[in-house]
């Protein structure tokens, strides 16, 4: 028994290793970059090991998408839920999310944006996978609106649907701006704009964030200032 015990917990320990290698590049390339040749070679594993983990691509892909929502809920849920519930349990929602992209605790940014973008048109299990991630998490941001505005926080007439697709809107684009120009502005922009909103929300709102931005932790750099404009009328195409 502690033999096949030996076994089981090697196991759960190499499909944990591999699955953190997923995440990291499914972020960044998507979900159909991953496969058991390339995860083989990167962790120093057999073919057959890494199959008999898994099973198929799409259980790997399955099993990248799950892990990536453990990991979200421990960075961004988990956190917010440790303040009461409220107009200051939201606005610490949006800042874990901010800290999570920025702070790239996935190489590509957020997971759930890059798999997204991949999988929308498609259909299957991992598309459902995908999906369903996604719904649970604009119905989390929802249920926290709607704690706020029940508690007397938020306006009696706030349009939760309408508020969380806007914050969520907010962040997802702070996210893709970064993620594309490798600079952290657009998390502060998003911060104002996420502060502004939430104040103009708010029944008091002094119990509101202050629109200004926060000092940057982000290892992202900040963009170059822009170049002159050329001479010439006719300034070159992106």
């Amino acid at each position: 028994m502690t033999r096949l015990d030996g076994r089981v917990e090697r196991g759960n320990r190499t499909r944990q290793s591999v699955l953190r290698r997923t995440v990291d590049i499914a972020s960044a390339e998507g979900l159909e970059a991953l496969s058991v040749g390339r995860l083989a070679t990167e962790l120093g594993l057999s073919k057959s090991g890494v199959f008999a983990l898994f099973g198929s691509k799409e259980e790997l892909q399955l099993a990248t998408v799950r892990e990536a929502s453990r990991v979200y809920v421990e960075q961004v849920i988990a956190p917010a839920a440790e303040l009461p519930a409220g107009i200051g349990r939201l606005w610490r929602l949006c800042e874990r999310w901010l800290d999570y992209s920025r702070g790239r605790v996935f190489p590509g940014g957020c997971f759930f944006y890059e798999v997204i973008a991949e999988f929308d048109a498609r259909t299957g299990p991992v598309h459902d996978a995908v999906a369903e991630a996604q719904r649970a998490w604009t119905a989390h941001v929802e249920q926290v609106i709607t704690e706020a505005r029940d508690l007397g926080e938020l306006h009696a007439d706030t349009d939760v649907p309408q508020l969380a697709f806007e914050l969520v809107a907010l962040m997802e684009s702070a996210n893709a701006v970064s993620v594309l120009h490798d600079e952290s502005v657009a998390y502060r922009r998003a911060r104002v704009a996420i502060a502004t909103r939430l104040r103009a929300a708010a029944t008091d709102p002094a119990s509101a964030p202050e629109p200004s931005p926060a000092p940057d932790p982000s290892p992202v750099r900040d963009p170059d200032p822009a170049p002159e404009p050329a001479p010439s009328s006719e300034l070159p195409m992106p």
